[in-house]
């Protein structure tokens, strides 16, 4: 499946251990949601159209605004009040057109998250709301595809592989959302670090190599330079995977 401006562009990568040809023939038919365009949706779906991911379909339903840009490297000043989506699209192009790129302007809803996933092989979370993680939590349940979920607020950040059938899913890990809060405080290079760690275990779902972080949630102190690991478990009576 890989040409020769394949060979060229990816040669780095294909370096790795484990790696190779067939790690990039996987990423190349690969597709990937990714729900939000913003803090997070930022860096992975910059460093997964850079790896050579074949399809992305981005959901994102909002506008960009001036406050966006401390954190939201997809976007410019010229491009305020445009539909974060279709610029993502754009932008994501222009660094590697031969990624397919899907623009959903459009929110996650219960009547709409199964349509957006069905098709998908991976879901990574980069939404700012519970009830539409909840909601992806839940299609990736159905689906029987992994999930990244990642959570980012002032300095600090957390995220962890759910891989569904054999991990705790998001429910048993939060049982309820938190409160909602907005804005939401945020350093612009902490959605960088959730981000991209995000893209890197999407990277090793696709591409069988390394270990996940699977059971396991990362918690991130920007602050203090810290991380921390938390074990997770399945709920047994959790109302999202607890029947399977």
């Amino acid at each position: 499946m890989l040409n020769d401006l394949d060979n060229e562009r990816y040669q780095r990568q294909m370096l790795i251990d484990g790696f190779g040809i067939k790690g990039q023939e996987k990423l190349k038919k690969a597709r990937v949601l990714i729900a939000g365009a913003g803090g997070l949706g930022s860096p992975i779906s910059l460093y997964l159209t850079a790896a050579g991911v074949g399809f992305l379909r981005i959901v994102d339903y909002d506008h960009i605004s001036l406050s966006n840009l401390n954190r939201q490297i997809l976007y410019k000043e010229r491009e305020i009040g445009e539909k974060k989506a279709l610029i993502a699209k754009i932008s994501l192009n222009g660094l590697n057109s031969d990624t397919k790129i899907e623009p959903v302007t459009e929110p996650v809803t219960s009547e709409n998250f199964f349509a957006l996933t069905r098709d998908c092989d991976l879901i990574i979370d980069a939404m700012d709301n519970f009830a539409a993680r909840y909601l992806l939590n839940r299609a990736a349940i159905f689906h029987g595809i992994p999930f990244i979920y990642g959570g980012i607020h002032g300095m600090e950040g957390v995220l962890t592989t759910i891989i569904p059938r054999e991990t705790a899913c998001l429910r048993c890990i939060i049982k309820e959302a938190p409160p909602p809060l907005s804005p939401i405080p945020v350093l612009g290079a902490l959605p960088g670090v959730i981000g991209s760690m995000q893209a890197m275990e999407a990277v090793k779902i696709i591409t069988g190599i390394g270990k996940l972080l699977t059971d396991r949630l990362i918690s991130f102190d920007g602050g203090l330079m810290r991380f921390r690991e938390i074990k997770t478990k399945r709920d047994p009576h959790c109302p999202d995977c607890g029947s399977l």
